[in-house]
């Protein structure tokens, strides 16, 4: 059961995804995550039905949680996160997001999450109107703004749902974090901070570099 707790909202965290990550190194790819100081690994769990792929399931999360103590941010980009988010709970994830088309009753479900030790996220897809997740959204410790479709890495960042961060952050106020996932680079991460956002996904800008430490430097000076 995760234990851990996301920083404090307002504090910028790029969360590196894992997702653009050398699976065969993987322990040592976080390793060097850990040592930049990072808070924040963001997990991207696809079932190839909610979205076109498959990545990994809760046998790999347990893994991860061995070789770090940063919070394991668990995109659930799945059809029944209900089914499942309990065994990546077990496994160590510290937080579970899910998308608001998978679930009835949201707020049934942001609380039966809450009660098995994690915090929560709910998130807004591209084409998704805000208003979808008002309700669930001030409910929770972090809402996500789909700044690509889901489903693959490497896509170009989409302005105007980024733009969504805005409306977010007046609905949520200044305690509950925003997380933006999809085309964060040192090119978009002050652009999407500038909107509201203080939790910055990021993919193939960090491993999609050879030298992981400048990449995110790269990334960090841009944000200040």
């Amino acid at each position: 059961m995760g234990t851990r707790r996301l920083p404090k909202a307002g504090t910028l965290e790029i969360a590196p995804s894992i997702l653009s990550a050398d699976f065969a190194n993987l322990a040592s790819e976080i390793a060097q995550m850990t040592a930049e100081d990072i808070q924040i690994v963001h997990l991207d769990v696809m079932d190839g039905h909610f979205v076109p792929n498959i990545t990994f399931g809760p046998p790999v999360v347990k893994w991860i949680r061995k070789y770090t103590d940063a919070v394991l941010d668990t995109h659930l980009m799945i059809t029944d996160p209900k089914k499942y988010a309990p065994e990546f709970i077990k496994a160590g994830s510290d937080h579970i997001t899910f998308h608001i088309e998978t679930v009835e009753n949201p707020t049934d479900f942001i609380k039966e999450l809450r009660d098995q030790g994690v915090t929560v996220g709910v998130t807004l897809n591209p084409e998704t109107p805000v208003e979808t997740i008002e309700k669930a959204a001030s409910l929770c410790d972090m809402v996500l703004v789909m700044t690509v479709r889901p489903g693959f890495g490497g896509q170009s960042f989409i302005d105007k749902a980024a733009q969504k961060c805005r409306r977010l952050r007046e609905i949520v106020g200044s305690d509950i974090r925003i997380e933006v996932d999809g085309g964060i680079d040192s090119g978009t991460i002050a652009t999407v901070r500038d909107y509201g956002a203080d939790t910055f996904v990021a993919g193939n800008a960090i491993f999609g570099k050879q030298n992981r430490h400048e990449a995110l430097s790269q990334l960090q000076a841009a944000l200040r």
